[in-house]
């Protein structure tokens, strides 16, 4: 009991680069996005929103059944990855694919909150002063929005280590390919005698989320800390 066989031990390690790819890849569109919908005035900035959020209140498996539509080869896009020769529906790319599009709102959400909370009267001194939009975005906005960049991100990463639904969706259960963490224990709980190895996987995710979410509580405290200390 409590011992992890080689396949376990790939689907951790498979897991983990899903969550990290998908959280890497989510940051600089995560930024972009919060920044729209806090520092513009963009006409169907609510719809944005809501299409961004749309994700936290779907159920994981209409996201990856919609993901398969638009990937999939009867598709436009999935005709042009076709010809292009890029396949992603059933491989580790299209587990990355879920993970990124069901985390992007927590990325989004904690970036936006940071942002609403820094000083709008600096923001207003540097345009006086004639800085332009991108000397506000990358000397200000950006540096006094990291932490709640690395909080959003530890939560995203910590999604993308705990996707299911829309992962055996797009990417199935394929071993050593996209069997992640959770596929693993869904695999374990349906076959004789898999009750223990399934449990020892629920105790890997478990502990590896408890770790993330440690760290996300750990930048929130010292967000707090800092806009208490300089208020």
């Amino acid at each position: 009991m409590f011992e992890l066989t080689g396949n376990d031990y790939q689907a951790i390690w498979l897991s983990a680069q899903v969550a990290t790819l998908a959280t890497l890849l989510a940051l600089p569109a995560g930024f972009a996005v919060a920044a729209v919908l806090v520092f513009t005035r963009l006409p169907g900035k609510a719809l944005l929103e809501g299409l961004v959020n749309l994700p936290l209140v779907l159920p994981p498996v209409v996201v990856g059944y919609l993901l398969l539509l638009l990937l999939g080869q009867d598709s436009w896009l999935g005709g042009l990855l076709n010809t292009l020769g890029i396949r992603v529906i059933f491989t580790w790319k299209a587990a990355v694919l879920a993970a990124l599009v069901v985390g992007f709102p927590l990325l989004v959400r904690s970036l936006r909150i940071g942002m609403e909370n820094i000083d709008k009267d600096l923001l207003a001194a540097a345009r006086t002063l004639g800085a332009p939009w991108h000397d506000l975005l990358f000397t200000m906005i950006l540096p006094l929005s990291w932490r709640s960049m690395l909080a959003g991100a530890t939560l995203m990463f910590a999604r993308g280590l705990g996707e299911f639904g829309a992962t055996i969706m797009i990417a199935g259960n394929i071993a050593g390919s996209t069997r992640t963490i959770p596929l693993a224990i869904y695999d374990y709980t349906a076959v004789p005698g898999g009750d223990a190895q399934a449990l020892t996987l629920c105790l890997v995710a478990i502990a590896l989320s408890l770790v993330v979410l440690l760290g996300n509580e750990r930048l929130v405290g010292r967000r707090r800390a800092g806009k208490e200390k300089s208020s």
